[in-house]
């Protein structure tokens, strides 16, 4: 089989539908929280490290108005045309999730002078969060997220945690079709350096069509949280409190307790009210 060599984030095509399995059930899950711990109040969708923008789609297919961003230009792109060509409005864009505003979001968030920002919703649930590789990076990420999302709102953040009184799982493998294009994909552990909290991951695609058969190899770097590390993560800053946790079964009345053994973890924080 041929190999590339290459991130699987520079083809959206290819990670979208490796990544799209979960979509109907993490769409639900998002506006389950939303009725059940939301304000009420209308509000934007807003997902930081987007990628191809399956969520955001899904979300607006159902009416609601959504944004976000990505580091990856071919990604954004890929969504942007997607909303393009079915009728929305292109309101995904090229930032760091963890040096953003509303600023970069001048002509998409509405015009407004109240100081809240305009984000009813925000949610990162399939672990986007750990590639900020620092702590300093993953505050100032959610700086930035109490920045946009206004008080009362919430973040919908989905972690996978490393357990420390459990060993933790290795592997991971799962196959995607859609029409005639077939993708297995298998990921699993490489190393993982405690000290430096950092654990890699390879992970490959091995893409299927009726003309051609290859494989694209890639090397993910991530960072690693514990439960209590995680826990400190949040209450640095005060501006955001968990207030539920919910496992990758995205079922919003069926909460989870985080303990040393906790793995997947999706935690619903809280914009807090000054």
């Amino acid at each position: 089989m041929r190999v590339i060599e290459e991130s699987i984030y520079d083809h959206p095509k290819y990670y979208d539908l490796v990544f799209g399995a979960d979509v109907a059930a993490e769409t639900k899950y998002i506006l389950d929280c939303q009725h059940v711990f939301g304000t009420g109040e209308p509000g934007w969708f807003f997902e930081p490290a987007c990628g191809t923008g399956r969520l955001m789609y899904a979300l607006a297919r159902k009416g609601h108005d959504v944004c976000g961003l990505d580091l990856n230009s071919k990604a954004v792109a890929f969504c942007n045309d997607r909303f393009r060509r079915k009728g929305y409005p292109e309101t995904a864009i090229c930032a760091d999730m963890c040096e953003f505003s509303r600023a970069d979001f001048k002509g998409i968030f509405p015009q407004s002078r109240k100081k809240a920002g305009p984000v009813a919703v925000a949610f990162n649930t399939i672990n986007s969060f750990r590639h900020v590789g620092s702590e300093k990076d993953a505050r100032a990420h959610l700086e930035c997220m109490a920045d946009v999302v206004r008080p009362g709102g919430l973040y919908l953040l989905g972690v996978h945690l490393t357990p420390t009184s459990v060993p933790p799982s290795e592997t991971e493998s799962w196959s995607a079709r859609r029409g005639h294009l077939a993708i297995n994909t298998h990921m699993w552990t490489v190393d993982r350096d405690k000290k430096k909290r950092l654990e890699r991951f390879g992970i490959r695609f091995d893409v299927h069509t009726p003309s051609d058969s290859f494989r694209i190899n890639d090397e993910l770097r991530l960072r690693s949280y514990t439960p209590l590390q995680m826990q400190r993560l949040i209450d640095h800053g005060g501006k955001w409190e968990c207030i539920a946790t919910h496992d990758f079964g995205y079922e919003v009345d069926n909460p989870i307790e985080v303990d040393s053994s906790t793995e997947d973890v999706v935690y619903v924080l809280q914009r807090k009210r000054f």
